[in-house]
Protein backbone atom coordinates (compact mmCIF):
# COMPACT_ATOMS: atom_id res chain seq x y z
CA UNK A 1 0.00 0.00 0.00
CA UNK A 2 1.59 3.31 -1.25
CA UNK A 3 1.85 5.55 2.19
CA UNK A 4 2.68 8.56 0.17
CA UNK A 5 -1.42 8.67 -0.47
CA UNK A 6 -2.50 7.49 2.95
CA UNK A 7 -4.19 9.81 4.72
CA UNK A 8 -2.84 9.59 8.97
CA UNK A 9 -5.79 11.27 10.43
CA UNK A 10 -7.62 8.39 9.48
CA UNK A 11 -4.84 5.34 10.33
CA UNK A 12 -8.17 3.24 11.87
CA UNK A 13 -10.36 3.20 8.91
CA UNK A 14 -6.89 2.27 6.76
CA UNK A 15 -6.02 -0.75 8.44
CA UNK A 16 -10.15 -1.70 8.40
CA UNK A 17 -9.84 -1.31 4.80
CA UNK A 18 -6.74 -3.14 4.50
CA UNK A 19 -8.36 -6.58 6.61
CA UNK A 20 -11.62 -6.03 4.26
CA UNK A 21 -9.84 -6.04 1.19
CA UNK A 22 -7.27 -8.63 1.27
CA UNK A 23 -7.43 -11.81 -0.66
CA UNK A 24 -5.67 -15.26 0.13
CA UNK A 25 -3.78 -15.55 -2.40
CA UNK A 26 -2.39 -11.51 -2.27
CA UNK A 27 -0.08 -13.08 0.84
CA UNK A 28 3.42 -15.08 -0.29
CA UNK A 29 3.77 -18.66 0.86
CA UNK A 30 6.50 -18.00 3.05
CA UNK A 31 4.03 -15.98 4.67
CA UNK A 32 1.76 -18.78 5.45
CA UNK A 33 4.75 -21.36 6.23
CA UNK A 34 5.53 -19.10 9.28
CA UNK A 35 1.73 -18.70 10.23
CA UNK A 36 1.59 -22.44 10.09
CA UNK A 37 4.84 -22.48 12.63
CA UNK A 38 3.13 -19.69 14.90
CA UNK A 39 -0.14 -21.37 14.92
CA UNK A 40 1.76 -25.17 15.87
CA UNK A 41 3.27 -23.43 18.41
CA UNK A 42 0.19 -21.87 20.14
CA UNK A 43 -1.74 -25.26 19.63
CA UNK A 44 0.83 -26.81 22.14
CA UNK A 45 1.24 -24.33 24.65
CA UNK A 46 -2.73 -24.15 24.24
CA UNK A 47 -2.91 -28.07 25.17
CA UNK A 48 0.02 -27.93 27.59
CA UNK A 49 -1.22 -25.32 29.75
CA UNK A 50 -4.72 -26.38 29.84
CA UNK A 51 -4.16 -28.84 32.80
CA UNK A 52 -2.53 -25.85 35.06
CA UNK A 53 -4.47 -25.20 38.46
CA UNK A 54 -5.46 -21.47 36.48
CA UNK A 55 -7.41 -22.84 34.07
CA UNK A 56 -9.55 -24.98 37.04
CA UNK A 57 -9.54 -21.64 39.10
CA UNK A 58 -10.94 -20.28 36.02
CA UNK A 59 -13.77 -22.37 35.00
CA UNK A 60 -14.99 -22.68 38.69
CA UNK A 61 -15.43 -19.55 38.18
CA UNK A 62 -17.43 -18.87 35.03
CA UNK A 63 -19.73 -22.20 34.66
CA UNK A 64 -22.30 -20.43 36.79
CA UNK A 65 -22.90 -18.23 34.18
CA UNK A 66 -21.16 -19.68 31.10
CA UNK A 67 -23.34 -19.86 28.04
CA UNK A 68 -24.57 -22.61 25.61
CA UNK A 69 -21.68 -25.35 25.12
CA UNK A 70 -20.73 -24.38 21.58
CA UNK A 71 -16.89 -24.09 21.36
CA UNK A 72 -13.91 -26.45 22.72
CA UNK A 73 -11.39 -25.80 25.72
CA UNK A 74 -8.55 -27.32 23.56
CA UNK A 75 -6.70 -30.27 26.15
CA UNK A 76 -10.06 -30.56 28.25
CA UNK A 77 -12.74 -31.07 26.00
CA UNK A 78 -15.32 -28.75 28.17
CA UNK A 79 -17.46 -27.14 26.31
CA UNK A 80 -18.75 -23.05 26.68
CA UNK A 81 -19.96 -20.59 25.09
CA UNK A 82 -17.61 -18.83 21.98
CA UNK A 83 -16.39 -15.67 24.39
CA UNK A 84 -15.32 -17.82 27.13
CA UNK A 85 -13.87 -20.57 25.32
CA UNK A 86 -11.47 -17.61 23.78
CA UNK A 87 -10.86 -16.90 27.18
CA UNK A 88 -9.94 -20.01 28.44
CA UNK A 89 -7.76 -20.89 25.28
CA UNK A 90 -6.47 -17.64 25.73
CA UNK A 91 -5.70 -18.22 29.03
CA UNK A 92 -4.20 -21.59 28.31
CA UNK A 93 -1.74 -20.70 25.82
CA UNK A 94 0.23 -17.89 27.85
CA UNK A 95 0.12 -19.51 30.84
CA UNK A 96 3.12 -21.06 30.22
CA UNK A 97 4.80 -18.21 29.22
CA UNK A 98 6.19 -20.30 26.59
CA UNK A 99 4.59 -18.82 23.39
CA UNK A 100 5.80 -16.66 20.48
CA UNK A 101 7.44 -13.58 20.80
CA UNK A 102 7.39 -10.99 18.10
CA UNK A 103 11.15 -9.66 19.62
CA UNK A 104 10.43 -5.79 18.25
CA UNK A 105 7.75 -5.72 20.59
CA UNK A 106 7.32 -8.35 23.05
CA UNK A 107 3.95 -9.18 21.98
CA UNK A 108 3.01 -12.99 21.95
CA UNK A 109 1.00 -12.35 18.51
CA UNK A 110 -0.65 -15.99 18.42
CA UNK A 111 -2.94 -16.26 21.70
CA UNK A 112 -5.41 -13.37 21.49
CA UNK A 113 -5.58 -14.19 17.22
CA UNK A 114 -5.95 -17.73 17.38
CA UNK A 115 -7.99 -18.10 20.99
CA UNK A 116 -10.52 -15.79 19.17
CA UNK A 117 -10.56 -17.64 15.79
CA UNK A 118 -10.73 -21.29 16.91
CA UNK A 119 -14.07 -20.77 18.60
CA UNK A 120 -15.85 -19.55 15.20
CA UNK A 121 -14.08 -22.60 13.51
CA UNK A 122 -16.86 -25.24 15.31
CA UNK A 123 -19.95 -22.68 14.69
CA UNK A 124 -18.59 -21.86 10.89
CA UNK A 125 -17.39 -24.01 7.95
CA UNK A 126 -13.89 -22.34 7.85
CA UNK A 127 -11.10 -23.91 5.85
CA UNK A 128 -7.46 -24.11 7.20
CA UNK A 129 -6.68 -21.65 4.67
CA UNK A 130 -9.54 -19.08 5.60
CA UNK A 131 -8.02 -19.65 9.18
CA UNK A 132 -4.34 -18.86 8.01
CA UNK A 133 -5.59 -15.85 6.01
CA UNK A 134 -7.38 -14.33 8.91
CA UNK A 135 -4.89 -15.36 11.58
CA UNK A 136 -2.22 -13.50 9.73
CA UNK A 137 -4.03 -10.01 9.26
CA UNK A 138 -4.44 -10.34 12.92
CA UNK A 139 -1.29 -10.99 13.46
CA UNK A 140 -0.38 -8.34 11.46
CA UNK A 141 -3.26 -5.19 12.78
CA UNK A 142 -1.86 -6.19 16.61
CA UNK A 143 2.08 -6.00 15.95
CA UNK A 144 1.77 -2.83 13.27
CA UNK A 145 0.00 -0.97 16.19
CA UNK A 146 1.99 -2.53 18.63
CA UNK A 147 5.07 -0.95 16.74
CA UNK A 148 3.39 2.27 16.99
CA UNK A 149 3.83 3.21 20.44
CA UNK A 150 6.68 0.78 21.27
CA UNK A 151 8.83 0.86 23.96
CA UNK A 152 6.60 3.91 25.68
CA UNK A 153 3.37 2.25 25.63
CA UNK A 154 5.35 -0.72 27.46
CA UNK A 155 7.89 1.27 29.61
CA UNK A 156 4.42 2.92 30.71
CA UNK A 157 3.61 -0.17 32.33
CA UNK A 158 1.06 -1.88 29.89
CA UNK A 159 1.07 -5.29 28.63
CA UNK A 160 1.27 -4.66 25.03
CA UNK A 161 -0.20 -8.14 24.50
CA UNK A 162 -3.06 -7.38 25.96
CA UNK A 163 -3.27 -4.15 24.57
CA UNK A 164 -2.49 -4.63 21.19
CA UNK A 165 -3.83 -8.33 20.86
CA UNK A 166 -7.70 -7.06 21.32
CA UNK A 167 -7.25 -5.33 17.55
CA UNK A 168 -5.54 -8.01 16.10
CA UNK A 169 -8.58 -10.41 17.63
CA UNK A 170 -11.12 -8.22 16.79
CA UNK A 171 -9.54 -8.28 12.67
CA UNK A 172 -9.47 -11.50 12.80
CA UNK A 173 -12.45 -12.60 13.70
CA UNK A 174 -14.33 -9.77 11.55
CA UNK A 175 -12.43 -10.99 8.62
CA UNK A 176 -14.30 -14.40 8.68
CA UNK A 177 -17.32 -13.28 10.07
CA UNK A 178 -17.03 -11.01 6.73
CA UNK A 179 -17.65 -7.22 8.31
CA UNK A 180 -17.90 -4.69 5.60
CA UNK A 181 -15.21 -1.87 5.72
CA UNK A 182 -17.72 0.22 8.10
CA UNK A 183 -18.16 -2.26 10.30
CA UNK A 184 -14.35 -3.58 10.25
CA UNK A 185 -13.73 0.18 11.44
CA UNK A 186 -16.41 -0.32 14.21
CA UNK A 187 -14.83 -3.44 15.33
CA UNK A 188 -11.09 -1.63 15.61
CA UNK A 189 -13.21 1.03 17.62
CA UNK A 190 -14.85 -1.32 20.09
CA UNK A 191 -11.25 -3.07 20.81
CA UNK A 192 -9.76 0.43 21.37
CA UNK A 193 -12.01 0.90 24.00
CA UNK A 194 -11.54 -2.35 25.51
CA UNK A 195 -7.83 -2.38 25.07
CA UNK A 196 -6.21 -3.73 28.53
CA UNK A 197 -3.45 -5.49 30.75
CA UNK A 198 -0.99 -4.12 33.11
CA UNK A 199 2.57 -5.13 33.63
CA UNK A 200 2.22 -5.34 37.65
CA UNK A 201 0.32 -8.23 36.89
CA UNK A 202 3.12 -10.17 35.70
CA UNK A 203 4.22 -13.48 37.75
CA UNK A 204 0.31 -14.02 38.60
CA UNK A 205 -2.80 -15.46 36.98
CA UNK A 206 -3.60 -11.77 35.53
CA UNK A 207 -0.77 -12.42 33.39
CA UNK A 208 -1.95 -15.17 31.00
CA UNK A 209 -5.44 -13.73 31.22
CA UNK A 210 -4.49 -11.01 29.27
CA UNK A 211 -4.42 -12.46 26.12
CA UNK A 212 -7.29 -14.33 27.04
CA UNK A 213 -9.15 -11.34 27.71
CA UNK A 214 -8.06 -9.96 24.66
CA UNK A 215 -9.28 -13.07 22.34
CA UNK A 216 -12.95 -12.82 24.35
CA UNK A 217 -13.01 -9.07 23.78
CA UNK A 218 -11.73 -8.80 20.50
CA UNK A 219 -14.33 -11.67 19.65
CA UNK A 220 -16.93 -9.78 20.78
CA UNK A 221 -16.15 -6.35 19.26
CA UNK A 222 -16.22 -8.01 15.84
CA UNK A 223 -19.67 -9.51 16.85
CA UNK A 224 -21.18 -6.40 17.95
CA UNK A 225 -19.99 -4.52 14.88
CA UNK A 226 -21.75 -7.06 12.32
CA UNK A 227 -24.94 -6.18 14.11
CA UNK A 228 -24.22 -2.44 13.27
CA UNK A 229 -22.84 -1.44 17.03
CA UNK A 230 -21.02 1.83 16.49
CA UNK A 231 -18.11 3.47 17.68
CA UNK A 232 -15.64 6.16 16.85
CA UNK A 233 -14.01 5.60 13.40
CA UNK A 234 -10.53 6.91 14.71
CA UNK A 235 -10.39 4.95 17.60
CA UNK A 236 -6.25 4.28 16.75
CA UNK A 237 -5.80 7.66 16.46
CA UNK A 238 -8.22 10.22 17.76
CA UNK A 239 -6.39 12.73 20.46
CA UNK A 240 -8.73 10.66 23.28
CA UNK A 241 -8.22 7.46 21.08
CA UNK A 242 -6.47 4.57 22.14
CA UNK A 243 -2.54 5.37 21.02
CA UNK A 244 -2.36 9.18 23.02
CA UNK A 245 -3.93 8.25 25.84
CA UNK A 246 -1.94 4.93 26.44
CA UNK A 247 1.62 6.35 25.47
CA UNK A 248 3.59 8.96 25.13
CA UNK A 249 4.84 7.69 21.67
CA UNK A 250 2.91 7.00 18.72
CA UNK A 251 4.04 7.05 14.99
CA UNK A 252 1.78 6.15 12.60
CA UNK A 253 3.69 5.08 10.01
CA UNK A 254 4.32 2.23 11.25
CA UNK A 255 1.20 1.35 10.76
CA UNK A 256 0.86 2.57 7.39
CA UNK A 257 4.08 2.15 5.70
CA UNK A 258 4.31 -0.58 3.46
CA UNK A 259 1.15 -2.35 4.71
CA UNK A 260 0.24 -5.32 2.64
CA UNK A 261 3.70 -5.41 1.39
CA UNK A 262 5.76 -6.72 4.81
CA UNK A 263 4.42 -8.74 7.04
CA UNK A 264 5.07 -8.59 10.74
CA UNK A 265 4.76 -12.36 11.24
CA UNK A 266 7.43 -13.23 9.58
CA UNK A 267 9.70 -11.23 12.66
CA UNK A 268 7.85 -14.15 14.93
CA UNK A 269 9.83 -16.18 17.15
CA UNK A 270 9.50 -19.14 19.70
CA UNK A 271 10.66 -19.79 22.66
CA UNK A 272 13.31 -22.51 23.61
CA UNK A 273 12.53 -22.02 27.92
CA UNK A 274 8.91 -21.37 29.15
CA UNK A 275 9.93 -17.84 30.94
CA UNK A 276 10.23 -14.22 29.90
CA UNK A 277 12.09 -13.57 26.45
CA UNK A 278 14.21 -11.16 28.03
CA UNK A 279 16.12 -14.21 30.33
CA UNK A 280 16.29 -16.34 27.33
CA UNK A 281 20.30 -15.39 26.25
CA UNK A 282 21.43 -15.97 29.91
CA UNK A 283 19.76 -19.16 30.01
CA UNK A 284 21.68 -19.89 26.68
CA UNK A 285 24.99 -19.36 28.42
CA UNK A 286 24.64 -20.93 31.14
CA UNK A 287 23.51 -23.99 29.24
CA UNK A 288 26.46 -24.22 27.20
CA UNK A 289 28.70 -23.27 30.18
CA UNK A 290 27.06 -25.99 32.21
CA UNK A 291 27.74 -28.79 29.01
CA UNK A 292 31.28 -27.34 28.30
CA UNK A 293 32.77 -27.52 31.58
CA UNK A 294 30.52 -30.11 33.52
CA UNK A 295 29.58 -27.77 36.21
CA UNK A 296 27.14 -28.74 38.66
CA UNK A 297 25.73 -26.43 41.55
CA UNK A 298 27.86 -28.19 44.03
CA UNK A 299 31.10 -26.57 42.27
CA UNK A 300 30.15 -23.21 41.27
CA UNK A 301 30.90 -20.26 43.17
CA UNK A 302 29.38 -17.66 41.48
CA UNK A 303 27.26 -16.89 38.48
CA UNK A 304 28.12 -12.87 37.22
CA UNK A 305 25.73 -11.58 34.45
CA UNK A 306 25.59 -8.36 32.39
CA UNK A 307 22.99 -7.75 30.43
CA UNK A 308 20.30 -5.76 28.86
CA UNK A 309 18.26 -3.08 31.51
CA UNK A 310 15.12 -5.02 31.11
CA UNK A 311 16.29 -8.05 32.46
CA UNK A 312 16.43 -6.47 35.66
CA UNK A 313 12.86 -5.03 35.32
CA UNK A 314 11.14 -7.46 33.89
CA UNK A 315 12.94 -10.52 35.99
CA UNK A 316 14.26 -8.89 38.94
CA UNK A 317 12.74 -11.34 41.19
CA UNK A 318 15.18 -12.82 43.39
CA UNK A 319 12.97 -14.80 46.14
CA UNK A 320 10.04 -15.96 43.84
CA UNK A 321 8.10 -18.02 45.66
CA UNK A 322 6.02 -19.87 43.29
CA UNK A 323 6.32 -20.95 39.72
CA UNK A 324 4.59 -18.29 38.12
CA UNK A 325 7.03 -15.99 40.15
CA UNK A 326 9.96 -18.45 38.56
CA UNK A 327 9.38 -17.31 35.21
CA UNK A 328 10.41 -13.53 36.01
CA UNK A 329 13.71 -14.42 38.21
CA UNK A 330 16.65 -14.42 36.26
CA UNK A 331 18.01 -16.05 39.57
CA UNK A 332 15.87 -19.22 39.63
CA UNK A 333 16.43 -19.52 36.38
CA UNK A 334 19.69 -19.71 35.61
CA UNK A 335 20.06 -22.00 38.89
CA UNK A 336 17.46 -23.80 37.20
CA UNK A 337 19.41 -24.31 33.95
CA UNK A 338 22.34 -24.87 35.75
CA UNK A 339 20.95 -28.03 37.63
CA UNK A 340 18.66 -29.56 35.01
CA UNK A 341 20.67 -28.45 31.49
CA UNK A 342 16.93 -27.19 30.22
CA UNK A 343 13.90 -24.83 31.03
CA UNK A 344 11.09 -25.77 30.58
CA UNK A 345 7.87 -25.81 32.39
CA UNK A 346 8.99 -28.94 34.64
CA UNK A 347 11.64 -26.37 35.84
CA UNK A 348 9.24 -23.76 36.64
CA UNK A 349 7.13 -26.10 38.75
CA UNK A 350 5.95 -24.70 42.53
CA UNK A 351 8.48 -27.70 43.99
CA UNK A 352 11.58 -26.74 41.50
CA UNK A 353 11.07 -22.49 42.80
CA UNK A 354 11.23 -23.80 46.64
CA UNK A 355 14.20 -26.51 46.32
CA UNK A 356 16.40 -25.72 48.61
CA UNK A 357 19.35 -26.99 46.35
CA UNK A 358 17.96 -24.29 43.67
CA UNK A 359 17.32 -21.49 46.36
CA UNK A 360 20.87 -21.93 47.28
CA UNK A 361 22.39 -21.82 43.87
CA UNK A 362 20.35 -19.12 42.61
CA UNK A 363 21.68 -16.93 45.75
CA UNK A 364 24.97 -16.98 43.76
CA UNK A 365 23.83 -15.41 41.01
CA UNK A 366 24.11 -12.08 40.21
CA UNK A 367 23.19 -9.61 37.41
CA UNK A 368 23.56 -6.09 36.66
CA UNK A 369 22.76 -3.87 33.22
CA UNK A 370 25.60 -2.91 31.36
CA UNK A 371 25.78 -0.44 28.45
CA UNK A 372 25.69 -1.67 25.44
CA UNK A 373 24.17 -5.20 25.57
CA UNK A 374 21.35 -6.17 23.29
CA UNK A 375 18.15 -7.83 24.49
CA UNK A 376 19.40 -11.26 23.21
CA UNK A 377 23.02 -11.39 24.57
CA UNK A 378 24.59 -11.59 27.56
CA UNK A 379 28.19 -11.72 28.84
CA UNK A 380 28.47 -15.17 31.68
CA UNK A 381 30.83 -15.29 34.07
CA UNK A 382 30.46 -18.44 36.12
CA UNK A 383 33.19 -18.75 38.74
CA UNK A 384 34.13 -22.72 40.25
CA UNK A 385 34.84 -23.10 43.51
CA UNK A 386 38.62 -23.91 42.66
CA UNK A 387 38.99 -20.22 41.40
CA UNK A 388 38.37 -20.80 37.69
CA UNK A 389 36.46 -18.66 36.21
CA UNK A 390 34.44 -19.43 32.30
CA UNK A 391 33.27 -16.79 30.30
CA UNK A 392 30.94 -16.58 27.73
CA UNK A 393 29.33 -14.06 25.64
CA UNK A 394 26.06 -14.79 23.36
CA UNK A 395 25.66 -12.77 20.68
CA UNK A 396 22.32 -13.99 19.45
CA UNK A 397 20.18 -16.44 22.14
CA UNK A 398 18.85 -19.62 20.72
CA UNK A 399 15.17 -19.12 19.50
CA UNK A 400 16.00 -15.79 18.12
CA UNK A 401 15.89 -14.48 14.42
CA UNK A 402 19.17 -14.83 14.11
CA UNK A 403 18.69 -18.63 15.79
CA UNK A 404 15.69 -19.75 15.12
CA UNK A 405 14.17 -22.65 16.14
CA UNK A 406 14.04 -25.54 13.95
CA UNK A 407 11.10 -27.70 12.91
CA UNK A 408 12.16 -30.77 14.24
CA UNK A 409 13.12 -28.41 17.56
CA UNK A 410 9.63 -26.86 17.39
CA UNK A 411 7.60 -30.44 16.84
CA UNK A 412 10.25 -31.37 20.14
CA UNK A 413 8.89 -28.48 21.99
CA UNK A 414 5.19 -28.86 21.28
CA UNK A 415 5.60 -33.00 21.72
CA UNK A 416 6.61 -32.06 25.39
CA UNK A 417 4.30 -29.92 26.17
CA UNK A 418 1.09 -32.40 24.36
CA UNK A 419 2.30 -35.77 25.88
CA UNK A 420 1.20 -35.29 29.31
CA UNK A 421 -2.43 -34.36 28.24
CA UNK A 422 -2.53 -36.23 24.76
CA UNK A 423 -0.18 -39.27 25.17
CA UNK A 424 2.98 -40.14 22.79
CA UNK A 425 0.56 -41.18 19.77
CA UNK A 426 -2.16 -38.39 20.30
CA UNK A 427 0.04 -35.65 20.81
CA UNK A 428 2.31 -36.57 17.57
CA UNK A 429 -1.37 -37.07 15.94
CA UNK A 430 -1.86 -33.37 16.75
CA UNK A 431 1.26 -32.02 15.44
CA UNK A 432 0.35 -33.73 12.12
CA UNK A 433 -2.95 -32.18 11.79
CA UNK A 434 -1.42 -28.62 12.98
CA UNK A 435 1.82 -28.80 10.25
CA UNK A 436 -0.90 -29.84 7.48
CA UNK A 437 -3.51 -26.87 8.74
CA UNK A 438 -3.12 -25.00 5.59
CA UNK A 439 -4.76 -28.14 3.95
CA UNK A 440 -7.70 -28.71 5.87
CA UNK A 441 -10.91 -28.25 4.64
CA UNK A 442 -12.07 -27.76 8.42
CA UNK A 443 -10.59 -27.43 11.80
CA UNK A 444 -12.49 -29.74 13.31
CA UNK A 445 -10.01 -32.62 13.34
CA UNK A 446 -7.44 -30.98 14.55
CA UNK A 447 -9.82 -29.89 17.96
CA UNK A 448 -11.04 -32.93 18.10
CA UNK A 449 -7.25 -34.35 18.22
CA UNK A 450 -6.59 -31.55 21.22
CA UNK A 451 -8.55 -33.49 23.42
CA UNK A 452 -7.70 -36.19 25.12
CA UNK A 453 -8.87 -39.49 25.25
CA UNK A 454 -11.91 -40.50 28.07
Amino acid sequence: MDSAVIDRSKVTQVLANFVVASKADDIPEHVYTEAVRSFLNWAGCAVGGSIHPTLDRTLAAIRPFAGQGQATVLGRGDKLDLLHAALLNGISSHVFDFDDTHLKTIIHPAGPIASALLPLAETRLMSGREFLHAFILGVEVECRIGNSVYPEHYDRGWHITGTAGVFGAAAAAGKILGLNAQQMTWALGIAATQSSGLREMFGTMCKPFHPGRAAQNGLLAAHLAAQNFTSSERGIEAPRGFAHVLSTKFDPAEITERLGETWEISLNTYKPFACGIVIHPALDGCIQLRNAHGLTAENIASIELKVHPLVLELTGKTEPRTGLEGKFSVYHSCAAAIVYGRCGEHEYADEVVTDSKIVALRRKVRAEAEKGIHEDQVKVTITTTDGKAHELFVEHAIGSLDRPMSNEELDGKVRDLCEPVLGASGADRFIALCRDVANASSLMPIIEAGIPAR
